[in-house]
């Protein structure tokens, strides 16, 4: 009987051993967003060069996992767990100081990235922007290019109450955008999945359904993680740039972690004078004691819990132009914070 008892128990242990090893983490990661390198004139697009060489150092020091977007992207269309302690280097407009500044701390640690070109300028030969040959340049060293528009024009702001010339006048600058990118870089170019960082970081419902329609992942600029739970037409990011990028911050940031939100009340993010301060409502997975919730500007959020893992929110004062988010966060333990934001596009 003994035997038997003792038979069973490792047949048990194996089995739960077995059964725990196939058991993965889903896993999250963090998408970093930069401007420009080393340009004081532009304060509130621009990192400090030196401060950008210590965040590149912590990230080597502490053995991040720097990936491209694009890998990221492709676990998540897939369900795939990402990779621990994954880390994403993304920089829009493709600025010269990319090349000339941020490329060689890149290079010294041999870590990829992945640059959002919007066309127009580059085409025209400005002396602010990249060469198409030091794209190519970066290209053959682990950077990876997507798109931008061709003209970086606020695009849930043009023909707005033009149905049929708004969706005619975003798909060109997208589509142009990307033919020309094909054109110069395509060798480097994700276009499996194709992607695109929303100028400005505004987007809405229109806007997400062309993008979907046209095969594209889109890209944000609010904060957060992102996981499985996230929206692939609006992935988050945490800029770096002015004052979001120093090194107390870039840590908090690293260490964060997805908020297990189930559902919002809306996926849009239109706010106009009817709707400002919107309304807002988060379902949760599970009870989050210390949640609280914020506006870009610090203001605190009046909350009211509808149940254990049900919130409303709403802001104390209206929504300042052109842009703000809701951000709400809570206490992980270990130096963690679970973090999620919603962006809202302010119209006059």
């Amino acid at each position: 009987m003994i035997k038997k008892l003792f038979l069973l128990v490792v047949v048990l242990s194996i089995f739960n051993t077995v059964v725990f090893a196939e058991v993965k983490p889903e896993g999250h990661a963090i998408i970093l967003q930069y401007h420009r390198f080393g340009e004081s004139r532009y304060p509130s697009t621009n990192i400090k060069m030196d401060l950008f060489k210590k965040q590149m150092a912590y990230l080597h020091n502490n053995h991040y996992n720097v990936v491209p977007l694009s890998l990221v992207v492709e676990d998540l269309i897939h369900k795939k767990p990402l990779p621990q302690k994954a880390v994403v280097i993304t920089m829009d407009d493709a600025y010269r100081t990319v090349y000339t500044n941020a490329y060689p701390v890149l290079k010294k640690y041999h870590f990829p990235a992945t640059i959002f070109v919007n066309s127009m300028p580059i085409i025209h030969h400005s002396k602010r922007y990249m060469t198409w040959n030091e794209m190519r340049e970066m290209g053959k060293n682990g950077t990876e290019f997507a798109n931008h528009t061709y003209s970086h024009e606020y695009l849930v702001r043009i023909d707005k109450d033009k149905p049929t010339e708004y969706k005619k006048d975003v798909t060109k600058e997208i589509v142009k955008c990307e033919k020309k990118l094909q054109k110069e870089i395509g060798a480097y170019l994700c276009t499996n999945p194709k992607m695109l960082a929303y100028p400005f970081g505004e987007f809405d419902i229109r806007l997400m359904k062309i993008l979907k329609k046209l095969g594209y992942v889109g890209i944000a600029q609010n904060s957060g993680p992102v996981s499985q739970r996230s929206n692939l037409l609006a992935l988050t990011r945490f800029p770096m740039s002015g004052n979001f990028g120093k090194m107390q911050s870039f840590i908090l940031k690293l260490h964060t972690l997805p908020l297990a939100v189930k559902s919002t009340s809306t996926e849009d993010t239109m706010v106009t004078k009817k709707n400002n301060p919107p309304i807002f409502r988060i379902k949760l997975e599970k009870k989050y004691k210390d949640l609280q919730c914020f506006t870009s500007n610090g203001e605190k959020i009046n909350m009211k819990w509808l149940s254990d893992t049900e919130v409303q929110m709403q802001s104390k004062v209206l929504l300042q132009y052109p842009r703000d988010h809701y951000t709400c966060t809570a206490w992980a333990a270990r130096g963690k914070w679970y973090w999620f934001s919603h962006m809202w596009v302010v119209l006059k």
